[in-house]
């Protein structure tokens, strides 16, 4: 019998999101991929922004990353697969703040091979919206 090949979230928008709030892709972070939204939080920004690697959504990433340390291209690798995301801890980055912080476990599966990448990112406003500064690897 033939492997049917996987669906991403991008191409089934009735799939739950994988940012992990459990709703559907075209109602949670697809509406902030496809411009409709922007992210109201630092952590939904951050939440957004794994969801875009999840579905390969590299315009997303480089949008929502701020202009000062942007990379000009950004190259995903095929073979990573996102398989879930644990927000760890947040510090202000809410509706009235200027800055914060997202510490964050992403998991993902790399030829086989499970693995989780731990992170500190800062994000700030740029023109009024969150985008993504940097971030410390743990």
């Amino acid at each position: 019998m033939a492997k049917r090949p996987r669906r991403r979230a991008a191409d089934d928008p009735d799939r739950p999101c994988p940012c992990g709030f459990g709703q559907p892709y075209a109602d949670c972070c697809g509406r902030l991929h496809r411009g409709e939204a922007e992210a109201a939080t630092a952590e939904a920004l951050m939440r957004s922004r794994y969801s875009a690697f999840a579905v390969g959504d590299t315009a997303y990433l480089l949008r929502s990353w701020h202009s000062s340390t942007r990379p000009r291209r950004l190259d995903l690798d095929p073979g990573q697969r996102w398989t879930g995301l644990e927000i760890v801890d947040t510090d202000r980055g809410g509706l009235f703040d200027a800055t914060g912080t997202v510490e964050f476990r992403a998991h993902h599966r790399a030829g086989g091979r499970p693995g989780t990448q731990t992170e500190r990112s800062r994000f700030v406003r740029e023109e009024g919206r969150w985008v993504y500064l940097d971030g410390v690897p743990d």
